[in-house]
């Protein structure tokens, strides 16, 4: 009987020495799972809150950019603020950006023209880009360039990348621009593109230009290499020297297809905000670049071009067959060109 007690006696005590670690163990674990439950929930208020703060920079950095209070509120559809995919515009992120286009012909100097804007800490103008077939072989084509330009991911030597204030291109009437005209216009509505139109009112001294300017490209003048705009004397007085043959029996029939293109392109592209400037305009008007300018809402500098101008003396000395030229001219409403 004795030993029968003590052998309950110690059951009873082993039982209750293995129960003190259980018990000790579940409370443990209870606590670690409270203490997890309180954490995580803390972290994600924090996270949420952090969220919410860069949510809310992040609005009111696009109502900052979206409302730049110097501009008018009838031009803020012309004001963009393009998130390029190849560079961070940084700093200059909310930089007002103007999205432009350059419409012309060939030799009515929008190469000079072009030369001046770029001269702008502030602008680039990305050239004939449509020269290339291939970007305007379709209106589908036409669009996605002129989306990836926009976007400010066409890098070209004139690009400004983060600070551009004005950012397009040179587009010429045979390259592809009034294949498609309506879709054209309506894309550059709705994009808050301006359009500055540079014509030349001579189109006499145009022709003139156009046929010096294919006679080098085929014989090379200067050493061997054709350039279609030169930056010294030298090479202008070169060029200068070739005095082309006006072929007359087709003479007036050019000029006029030259003028019905300009006034079909100003009366198809009449919708968009525009401006129109003259090759003539510009040479003799000190303010014309301002306007410009202006028109592109930047700040005004003085710009300046390293283009040399090539035919600089009268009509009489740049035709070889002047005579002929001028009696096919003087009866017709082209006569007022003979003394431009």
């Amino acid at each position: 009987m004795v030993l029968q007690a003590k052998m309950i006696v110690y059951s009873s005590k082993s039982s209750k020495g293995t129960l003190f670690p259980v018990r000790s163990m579940l409370v443990f674990f209870i606590a670690l799972f409270g203490f997890y439950v309180c954490y995580f929930s803390f972290t994600q208020i924090a996270l949420e809150n952090e969220e919410g703060e860069m949510n809310g920079a992040e609005e009111r950095t696009s109502i900052l950019c979206k409302r730049p209070s110097e501009i008018p509120y009838d031009q803020m559809q012309y004001v963009h603020f393009p998130r390029p995919m190849s560079y961070d515009r940084g700093e200059c992120a909310c930089t007002p950006v103007r999205f432009f286009v350059i419409v012309s012909m060939q030799r009515s100097g929008s190469g000079w023209f072009e030369t001046l804007l770029n001269s702008h800490p502030n602008v680039s103008s990305n050239g004939e880009i449509f020269s290339v077939r291939e970007r305007r072989e379709d209106i589908a084509s036409t669009l996605w360039t002129l989306d990836k330009l926009y976007d400010l991911d066409w890098r070209t030597s004139a690009a400004k990348n983060e600070c551009t204030a004005a950012f397009g291109l040179k587009w010429m009437l045979n390259q592809g621009l009034m294949d498609y005209p309506d879709e054209i216009v309506d894309y550059l509505i709705k994009k808050g593109v301006m359009v500055i139109f540079l014509f030349r009112r001579n189109t006499l001294r145009r022709l003139v230009s156009v046929l010096a300017n294919d006679y080098d490209r085929k014989t090379k003048q200067l050493n061997g290499t054709h350039k279609a705009h030169v930056h010294s004397q030298e090479e202008a007085e070169i060029l200068a020297r070739f005095k082309p043959d006006l072929d007359v029996s087709s003479l007036i029939p050019s000029m006029r297809s030259a003028e019905q293109s300009m006034d079909a392109c100003l009366r198809r592209f009449r919708a968009t905000r525009h401006m129109i400037l003259y090759y003539e305009d510009v040479i003799r008007d000190d303010n014309a670049l301002s306007r410009v300018q202006e028109f592109l809402g930047l700040p005004v500098r003085s710009l300046s071009s390293r283009h040399v101008k090539i035919h600089t003396s009268p009509l009489p000395d740049l035709v070889d067959n002047w005579e002929d030229v001028r009696r096919t001219l003087k009866p017709t409403e082209f006569a007022r060109l003979l003394d431009g």
